[in-house]
């Protein structure tokens, strides 16, 4: 990638009847910082939501919290599609880590997923994409935008068996609570109500405007996405990233295709309940396409391009075209342990012939949850998972990641400055994305997303680190 981005997972968590989440949550994030174990605890208040003790910085440049009684976990930033993937898996692997060794395995169960099958409640992934602030941000350029991030759950859909609770429905018209399938392809497709909006809850937005770049304002803004599904398998998880990521390159060029749709939020909602096509959408000039069609026009768009200009792009261009290809065919199996939906639509299929099951019995929303959790001794999706030789990681590398920074952006300060701090605790202490301070040295900022190692910052660090003596 030639941009920063980052992942935020929100988790949820299954407990013993009459055991309260909230407070089992919080006994996991306790031991993760407890003697600076992964990172340091918040000294200060953040927001009027976020005390101090709510939640802290990790020794890896990410940051784990509480966020409406989730626990919500946030890569550093990352500048390859690999590092966000190590950096995501590491979340995972710190979560469940801290289940087993705080004693609480037995009784607390952690899934990465987007929805509760009983309470009807909606957690989100969000992504994050640094942008140019020069960015053509036109009304044209907007609405191509708008119209890629909206057709590409067919890509990148996590699916999940159809809702029928009511605490779901309600957010849904009519037309949709009416026709409701036993599968759908997108898990945050009920929940969207706005094609832009600025705020993240209760009217959520394809596209989050709200201007809060974390970083230079002058030089750089932040897409904010929260409509899309938690991934699980990692080529879903590449191709996710990684084609926003080609598109807003397109963005930049002034290259993105000029196609429009008619209604993105009722277009999200009508694909999603749609697993087996026909995939057509109306557009805003009165025409009825093929949402493969459109996806096609922004992968060659992109080929045309970029194609060429690194390894990471050229495997991203080509995962992109064969998963058209696959779907534009039907050729399930090929996208079977690679595409999230396909994936779990067809296991579950399977599981209902061999056990002559409805698509309404509650064991599938078990099933369900069972493809998202995070233990790989007991995660479906984990073990379905086959991505192609570029992608695999080895462990190693994903347990090194619990606790070292990428080296190639910012986080690298971030992270040093946490791990010196951690092993000699200051009296005061102040860490977030674009602002480090200590004691009485005075703040440091991280304004460029893109310095790893700013003009300074080692000389800063020693000082800060000696508690101003």
């Amino acid at each position: 990638m030639i941009r920063v981005a980052g992942l935020e997972t929100e988790y949820g968590c299954l407990v013993p009847v009459g055991e309260d989440p909230g407070i089992a949550v919080c006994r996991i994030r306790d031991w993760i910082f407890q003697d600076g174990r992964f990172g340091l605890i918040d000294l200060h208040q953040r927001d009027w939501d976020e005390p101090s003790g709510n939640g802290g910085f990790l020794y890896n440049g990410g940051r784990l919290y509480m966020d409406m009684g989730h626990l919500e976990y946030c890569t550093p930033e990352c500048l390859t599609l690999k590092d966000l993937i190590r950096y995501d898996r590491a979340g995972d692997r710190l979560i469940q880590q801290s289940c087993e060794e705080s004693g609480l395995a037995d009784s607390l169960n952690f899934i990465r997923n987007n929805i509760d099958h009983y309470s009807g409640a909606t957690f989100g992934c969000h992504e994050n994409y640094l942008v140019h602030r020069n960015a053509p941000l036109t009304e044209s350029s907007v609405l191509s935008l708008l119209t890629f991030l909206t057709l590409r759950m067919l890509m990148i859909g996590a699916g999940r068996v159809a809702g029928e609770n009511p605490e779901e429905l309600w957010e849904l018209d009519a037309q949709f609570t009416q026709s409701q399938p036993p599968f759908q392809i997108s898990q945050r497709a009920n929940y969207i109500n706005n094609d832009l909006f600025e705020w993240v809850q209760f009217n959520r937005a394809i596209i989050n405007t709200r201007d809060e770049p974390l970083a230079d304002g002058r030089r750089f803004r932040r897409l904010h996405l929260l409509h899309g599904d938690t991934n699980v398998l990692t080529e879903s998880l590449a191709l996710k990233i990684g084609a926003t990521a080609l598109v807003l390159d397109l963005l930049e060029n002034e290259a993105l295709p000029k196609v429009y749709l008619a209604d993105a939020v009722t277009t999200m909602r009508n694909l999603s309940i749609c697993p087996e096509g026909p995939w057509e959408v109306p557009l805003a000039d009165g025409r009825i396409m093929s949402a493969l069609e459109i996806l096609r026009m922004y992968q060659e768009s992109a080929t045309r391009e970029f194609g060429g200009r690194d390894e990471e792009t050229d495997q991203v261009l080509t995962l992109w075209k064969q998963t058209l290809d696959s779907l534009e065919n039907r050729d399930w199996g090929a996208m079977f342990g690679k595409i999230d939906w396909i994936t779990k639509k067809l296991l579950f299929e399977d599981f209902i012939q061999q056990e002559g099951l409805k698509w309404t019995d509650p064991w599938l929303k078990s099933q369900d949850l069972e493809f998202h959790h995070i233990n790989p001794e007991r995660s479906l999706g984990m073990a379905l998972d086959r991505p192609g030789e570029f992608w695999v990681e080895s462990d190693s590398k994903t347990e090194l990641a619990m606790k070292e920074p990428p080296n190639d952006t910012r986080a690298l300060s971030r992270g040093k400055a946490l791990q010196a701090w951690g092993k000699e605790p200051p009296e005061r202490y102040f860490a977030d994305w674009e602002r480090l301070d200590c004691s009485s040295r005075g703040p440091f900022s991280l304004l460029n997303p893109f310095q790893a190692n700013p003009d300074g910052f080692d000389h800063w660090l020693k000082a800060a680190s000696q508690n101003g003596e």
